[in-house]
């Protein structure tokens, strides 16, 4: 059964579950093999996490500690994990796209494939900016302690608490694109986003509060700002869309029987 007659919508059932199963084993395929060299590459992994830890014993005594036989092993396996969903990502991802877009209209193709291709590199700018961020928040953190004492942390937690900043800071850079789909949905006008820009302002300060320490303000504004500058690009994106869609709509007159059709969502 080809692609073709997928999307005419006449694949039997046995073709959908031949297709998933082929697809699925792709991906299951390469997030094996990323898997393997995620739990290889652990160590260098670790070695980029410590570095704070390690900054910090140059004046202290700081360290990374297990607390269980197998906390090294949990944490390369928990490493691995992320390493393999991360690495594999674009063969799943095209995998599951090329599943489910023959199923949808021309216009539906459209925006899948529009806003994955916004979401993808700003989901990675976010989560880069996270790496480069959290540095600087264990410093901080671990700035309130006293030279005499000692910095003794557990590496479980140490990792879990860099993963949540890195997957915090991912999401919050692919808000804009869920904002411009919502005004392409229909949801969401430029004239609102424009009127209550304050709020969302005070939304982004507010998250980016909760999201890094809170004694750390330098590194909440760090947050802020570029979060900031790209609720701008959608308000801007938006107001070009729908001053577009206003066009055409004026240029339509009552003796016109031809529909405008929708818009596309594109500037």
């Amino acid at each position: 059964m080809t692609t073709a007659t997928a999307a005419r919508g006449t694949m039997p059932l046995a073709g959908h579950v031949t297709e998933a199963r082929r697809r699925a084993t792709r991906a299951a395929v390469a997030f094996t093999v990323a898997l393997i060299l995620g739990f290889v590459l652990a160590d260098q992994v670790l070695d980029v996490l410590r570095a704070p830890v390690e900054e910090l014993a140059q004046s202290r005594q700081a360290s990374l500690n297990y607390d269980t036989v197998t906390g090294a092993f949990d944490l390369h396996v928990r490493i691995a994990l992320v390493a393999g969903v991360v690495l594999s990502s674009p063969i799943w991802l095209r995998e599951l796209l090329a599943y489910l877009t023959p199923g949808f209209t021309r216009r539906e193709k459209k925006y899948v494939l529009g806003f994955s291709a916004a979401a993808v590199p700003l989901f990675g700018a976010g989560c880069t900016f996270g790496l480069l961020l959290f540095p600087r928040m264990v410093t901080v953190l671990a700035g309130f302690s006293s030279d005499q004492d000692s910095t003794i942390l557990d590496a479980s937690y140490y990792v879990d608490f860099v993963m949540k900043i890195v997957l915090a800071t991912g999401i919050a850079f692919v808000l804009p694109v869920i904002v411009v789909m919502l005004n392409c949905l229909g949801f969401l006008s430029a004239h609102r986003l424009r009127r209550s820009w304050r709020i969302f302002v005070l939304v982004i300060v507010v998250f980016s509060a909760l999201v890094t320490p809170a004694a750390d303000v330098m590194s909440m504004f760090l947050v802020a700002l570029p979060m900031s500058a790209l609720f701008g690009a959608a308000v801007a994106v938006t107001t070009l869309r729908d001053n577009r869609v206003q066009r055409r709509t004026r240029a339509v007159t009552p003796t016109d029987p031809t529909p405008v059709g929708d818009p596309a969502c594109s500037v």
